[in-house]
């Protein structure tokens, strides 16, 4: 199964162009018509994207959610999830993508997974939009789509403001649909709300308000938690995300980690201790390993 790690490697396995910034995309389905494969085989790619399919016939799979809702939809993909295509050229409406690293280096979306429940892999359920509601929709994307071709060097900043506003509007018809549906459990997989359960004690656990016991970094104090075998939660989390749990738990502090450096005046000390190394030379390795770079570098790099 295909894996792609980079927004510009996902844009050429689906046979469209490059993307102008290399954490952020947005398309209309339109534009990738003439030359996007209209088959896809099933594969996994590391960024959060949503979308909106106004019109279009054919089968798209995203996760374990198929049979997308007649009429104009909403839908999302999140990071590891199975996705897959056959339809017809005849698609419109916009799609957004953004990955872990868009997030982690900008001022107003640093909570937005937190904050928005169809970013999570068991939460991402299609719905439909009302009619009415569908051009405000769409002039968000416009707007949105028009900044990204500009690429002034305040763009990105624009379309993060924009991208949130985008956000809470999907949310407010997302949490309707969810109400109107009373909730969708048929839809949810018990490995997929494991696998959230997961990411979300990593995230409360990382939290300085959080009353965790903050011990270490390994699987089996996650595992603990989650009242289930350590054997399992790495199985579970292997199948979705090709990832061990270690690996996860890792990603996870190093997204952290770059956010830290990148927007606060923290000391490399104090990002350590919050980040529950018991040294800052721990950290410094556990650092450079992950991404060939000191903190220090990285900090330096980040604020050229």
């Amino acid at each position: 199964m295909k894996h792609f790690k980079t927004i510009a490697a996902y844009c050429k396995g689906i046979n469209i162009s490059p993307p102008n910034y290399a954490c952020f995309d947005i398309r209309s389905f339109e534009e990738n018509m003439p030359t996007v494969h209209p088959k896809m085989p099933p594969f996994k790619h590391e960024f959060y994207s949503v979308a909106i399919k106004v019109e279009g016939t054919g089968i798209a799979i995203s996760g374990h959610f198929s049979n997308f809702p007649d009429g104009a939809t909403i839908f999302f993909n999140t990071p590891f999830q199975i996705l897959s295509w056959n339809i017809l050229l005849d698609w419109k409406g916009y799609y957004l993508m953004f990955s872990r690293e868009f997030i982690t280096q900008s001022k107003h979306l640093k909570n937005v997974l937190s904050e928005f429940p169809f970013l999570k892999i068991d939460n991402s359920v299609p719905f439909t939009i009302e009619q009415e509601h569908i051009s405000k929709i769409l002039a968000i994307y416009e707007n949105i789509y028009e900044e990204n071709q500009k690429q002034n060097p305040d763009s990105l900043l624009i379309i993060e403001s924009l991208l949130l506003v985008l956000l809470n509007l999907v949310q407010r018809h997302f949490n309707k649909a969810m109400e109107e549906k009373d909730r969708v459990i048929e839809y949810q997989k018990a490995d997929n709300i494991l696998l959230s359960r997961f990411q979300s004690l990593i995230e409360t656990n990382f939290q300085t308000t959080s009353s965790l016991n903050k011990k270490n970094h390994s699987p089996s104090f996650y595992a603990e938690k989650l009242a289930i075998h350590g054997n399992h939660l790495n199985a579970v989390t292997k199948k979705i995300t090709g990832l061990t749990a270690k690996e996860f738990i890792n990603m996870h502090i190093v997204n952290l980690a770059k956010s830290n450096l990148a927007q606060t005046r923290f000391s490399i000390n104090e990002i350590a201790y919050n980040l529950h190394f018991n040294s800052p030379n721990n950290f410094s390795s556990f650092f450079k390993k992950h991404t060939g770079l000191t903190p220090i570098n990285y900090r330096k790099k980040i604020n050229l």
